[in-house]
């Protein structure tokens, strides 16, 4: 036997077992790493789609009432009559909240069932937490002697018993008309104040100024 041709077939032989060896190594690497880039895109593409049904589950109210008139009470006493063509309620928000986006009426009453005032809006918010009301466009209120209110943003903060705005608010008496704007008052809207007033006008001179832009 030669075994100088032995040697050389044994060492042949190693180079192409490391050969073979680096070249199976060179394939997983690649391999691993066309499935990495393949398989991670994938993943954050997943992330998105889930983020977004999330918000948009978040953001279906979780009830949903149409063609409603309802009594509603605090503490085991009748406090307010509602009606409205549709109540949704978005608990899972922060904070939760009702919301009356086609227009509300509502009927204040006081502790012996006597309303205590009237209001009307285009929309209104009530924030369950905080006792607070938001009522927006068109808001329209009268009191027990008949005061009108007229505005077009009113907040009605329940737990510190008091009703305000900072928009333009005109405020119909018996025997005058106030314009201003900011405006407080108590629940009651009996006593009440403009913090910038317009205007004090006589129901008789508003009549006829009235009268002449309607005939001009």
């Amino acid at each position: 036997m030669d075994w100088r041709n032995y040697n050389h077939q044994i060492i042949m032989s190693d180079k192409r077992k490391r050969i073979i060896y680096q070249s199976i190594i060179s394939i997983t690497v690649a391999i691993w790493a066309t499935v990495m880039f393949l398989f991670l895109p994938a993943c954050g593409s997943k992330e998105k789609p889930m983020a977004a049904a999330v918000d948009k589950k978040d953001s279906l109210p979780d009830m949903k009432t149409t063609g409603v008139t309802t009594l509603i009470s605090d503490s085991g006493t009748i406090r307010y009559k509602i009606i409205t063509e549709e109540w949704l309620i978005y608990s899972q928000r922060n904070p939760p909240f009702w919301a009356f986006e086609k227009g509300i009426y509502l009927e204040k009453f006081d502790s012996i069932f006597h309303v205590d005032a009237s209001i009307k809006a285009d929309t209104a918010y009530y924030y369950e937490p905080k006792k607070l009301w938001e009522l927006r466009g068109n808001v329209h209120i009268q009191n027990q002697q008949g005061d009108k209110f007229d505005t077009e943003l009113l907040f009605w903060d329940q737990n510190k018993e008091k009703i305000y705005s900072d928009k333009y608010i005109r405020i119909e008496q018996i025997d005058k008309i106030l314009t201003g704007y900011g405006f407080e008052s108590n629940q009651q809207l009996t006593a009440y104040q403009i913090f910038n007033n317009t205007g004090i006008f006589t129901v008789e001179d508003q009549t006829a100024a009235d009268s002449t832009k309607t005939q001009n």
